[in-house]
């Protein structure tokens, strides 16, 4: 019941980010994840400013990782997760899931998206924007 709750809010939260006429003419950024550490990480993302200014992450419908400890979701730049751009732990090792950016983040700093072990400090996957 929590999931499907938490799919239907985030769905709901990307349905009005992107009803926005502001959103569509936003600059949008889109990536593929690749595995890393060994692990299968596969599936697009996206990043998608928002009317308000801000931004959410979405990991597609074809999003997959094959599992690990404490896996997150954040920005990284050139090969380097950043631990001050984490947005927070990842909801389902599979399908559709929305991270919404906080405002201290300018995702306009960062060009990939990270599934990060936190346990470990090690990349599980990597999306080149």
């Amino acid at each position: 019941m929590k999931n499907l709750l938490t799919n239907v809010i985030g769905s709901a939260a990307l349905a009005l980010a992107l009803a926005s006429p502001m959103a569509a003419q936003a600059e949008n950024r889109t990536g593929t994840f690749t595995g890393a550490s060994d692990h299968i990480t596969t599936g697009g993302v996206q990043i998608v400013k928002t009317a308000d200014g801000g931004a959410v992450v979405i990991l597609d419908s074809d999003f997959s990782l094959d599992g690990a400890p404490d896996p997150r979701v954040g920005f990284g730049k050139d090969g380097t997760f950043s631990d001050s751009a984490d947005l927070g732990v990842l909801k389902n090792i599979a399908g559709l899931q929305i991270y919404i950016v906080p405002p201290t983040v300018n995702v306009d700093d960062f060009n990939e998206i990270y599934i990060w072990c936190k346990k470990f400090a090690v990349p599980l996957g990597v999306a080149a924007l």
